[in-house]
């Protein structure tokens, strides 16, 4: 993980897990239900409990690099996604925070959370997903 983590910063390169609450009884999560989940289009774990997606602004470097990297998705296309819902009605856009400071607190305080973060910045009170 070190070596991933060094490999990533000498490109430029800042590698995102997926973390959640640990109230999210999942331990894998494959890319499509992920795509999902941040399109807002899947609304509920499996479990039945309500999904809360926190991300970072459009123009945050952390979000355009999770968005290309882990969804396989240009951020404008997230923002399309949920523009398309919330001003036809039919859904809304994710939780946006500040900082990850607050994406931190966010998630280890809301049940059902996800979000992102860089490698080795969660704490307790989170759980990584492994994307698959």
């Amino acid at each position: 993980m070190m070596l991933l983590l060094m490999f990533g910063t000498i490109l430029g390169v800042e590698a995102q897990e997926v973390v959640v609450h640990p109230s999210v009884s999942q331990e894998t999560i494959s890319r499509n239900t992920l795509r999902a989940i941040f399109g807002m289009r899947l609304r509920r774990w499996p479990d039945g409990s309500v999904v809360k997606v926190f991300v970072l602004r459009d123009d945050a470097e952390l979000h355009k690099k999770f968005s290309k990297s882990i969804l396989h998705l240009f951020p404008y296309q997230l923002r399309r996604a949920w523009d398309r819902q919330v001003f036809s009605g039919t859904g809304q856009s994710p939780q946006e925070v500040i900082s990850l400071e607050s994406m931190r607190a966010k998630i280890t305080h809301t049940p059902g959370a996800i979000g992102y973060l860089p490698i080795g910045n969660t704490e307790i009170g989170m759980k990584i997903l492994n994307v698959r």
